[in-house]
């Protein structure tokens, strides 16, 4: 028996598009940062957030 009975093909492919969120930037957001299972919030070069937070002296 096959498990491809009913199956359907993914018509789209390719990478997912994040943008960054910062509300005036429309760059493409590689950095996505998560806390536990929450969403992820993605942020481009210039607005990524450090992570984790650095360690204040």
């Amino acid at each position: 028996m096959s498990d491809e009975t009913g199956a359907t093909k993914k018509t789209e492919s390719g990478p997912f598009v994040h943008l960054c969120e910062n509300p005036d930037c429309k760059a493409w957001g590689g950095f996505g940062f998560a806390h536990g299972s929450a969403t992820p919030n993605w942020y481009c070069f210039e607005h990524r957030i450090e992570w984790p937070p650095a360690k204040k002296s």
